[in-house]
């Protein structure tokens, strides 16, 4: 009983204050709630180091969106320990307004709570290594299913949104029977789009292509940079961007160098004379692989693939990590070996043979 009194002698006196007043009142409390929210979130970063990543990406992903959602919450607390104070339209009103700060803030939230889940799994996931296999097929995954479940928050926070406003929720309930023909006839006029988004999808889940796999298409050389939705962004070696829809990956042949490993073999040809000593070139070229940094030391080939009426074909087969160290290591090993047949066996380049055939006859006519 005390309490019930005390009670309503704090709303008699409450009651003598004007509506802006209770309203002041009420963003004081809200204040001082995010200053000690905003206070203990100080206290938590300045006790962070470099050395925590996780609880750094949680205060920088978190916090903002955090503070929001906890102070439109406490607002919201606050007008309903106060509603008997206010006049029923003006609460009202507030309550509205507050409660769609809360949709917002809370999808706002959402989002950044994945994109915070997206770092840490870089952290843990590192596609800087050489064997990076699993961890670019985790976050290729992770990508993509973040950009469907934005989708999915942006369409649901809009929606609730909406149905906080009472015409809507009316003009929803009389177009719901009606829904269904309206869900065909935009199926058909987006049905492209669909088609896209549904290839999205399929990618993430069959993997044909992960981020940073190397791979060929349209004649053209790159590693996947980026994928969306809707497209794929390739990273040409010359700095280009080669940008396709995502379908492309599902409906046309392209090769993928790293779809299960990152080791590449590198070839370097090299045509020569008939004369050129091919056991010289296996000794230089073990002597050379051990010295260059981008061969895994795995393989050491050397061999004639083919000759014809000039030259003869030689093939020289090596390995790398990766198909960045494949390519400077195809670079470096022809660069030296054609540097030690220029040195050690010139005669052993390419030349064209002339024979002359003396005819006496046609000497004889000249005398």
């Amino acid at each position: 009983m005390q309490n019930k009194i005390s009670f309503d002698s704090i709303l008699q006196a409450v009651s003598q204050f004007t509506t802006l007043q209770l309203v002041l009142v009420a963003a004081g409390i809200v204040v001082v709630f995010i200053a000690a929210y905003y206070l203990i979130f100080r206290i938590v970063k300045q006790s962070i180091t470099e050395q925590y990543r996780v609880p750094h990406l949680l205060y920088k992903f978190i916090f903002k969106p955090g503070m929001v959602v906890f102070g439109a919450v406490s607002l919201w607390l606050v007008m309903q320990w106060l509603e008997p104070l206010f006049i029923i339209s003006v609460y009202k009103l507030l309550v509205h307004i507050i409660l769609l700060v809360i949709i917002v803030s809370v999808g706002l939230l959402l989002t950044r709570a994945l994109a915070f889940a997206r770092e840490v799994s870089a952290i843990y996931y590192d596609t800087a290594k050489d064997d990076n296999l699993e961890a670019r097929k985790t976050r290729t995954q992770f990508k993509i299913i973040e950009k469907v479940l934005n989708f999915v928050i942006v369409i649901a926070t809009i929606a609730f949104v909406l149905m906080t406003f009472e015409s809507v929720r009316h003009l929803g309930t009389t177009l719901l029977a009606s829904a269904g023909v309206i869900g065909i006839i935009i199926g058909f006029a987006a049905q492209k789009s669909i088609s896209t988004l549904v290839a999205g999808i399929q990618i993430a889940i069959s993997q044909p292509i992960r981020i940073d796999d190397v791979v060929v298409l349209e004649g053209e050389w790159g590693r996947i940079e980026e994928i969306t939705l809707t497209y794929v962004v390739v990273a040409i070696w010359d700095k280009r961007r080669l940008i396709v829809p995502i379908n492309y990956f599902i409906e046309k042949p392209f090769q993928n160098w790293t779809r299960t490993t990152t080791e590449l073999l590198a070839t370097v040809f090299i045509y020569m004379d008939y004369t050129v000593p091919v056991h010289a070139i296996r000794e230089e070229l073990t002597r050379l692989l051990p010295l260059s940094k981008y061969w895994d030391g795995k393989l050491n080939v050397v061999q004639i693939t083919n000759a014809t009426d000039t030259n003869v074909e030689v093939r020289i087969l090596i390995s790398a990590s990766n198909s960045d160290k494949a390519f400077d290591l195809r670079c470096e090993i022809r660069e030296a070996i054609i540097s030690f047949l220029q040195k050690s066996y010139p005669a052993s380049l390419p030349k064209t043979r002339i024979e002359a055939i003396a005819n006496k006859e046609l000497i004889n006519s000249y005398l």
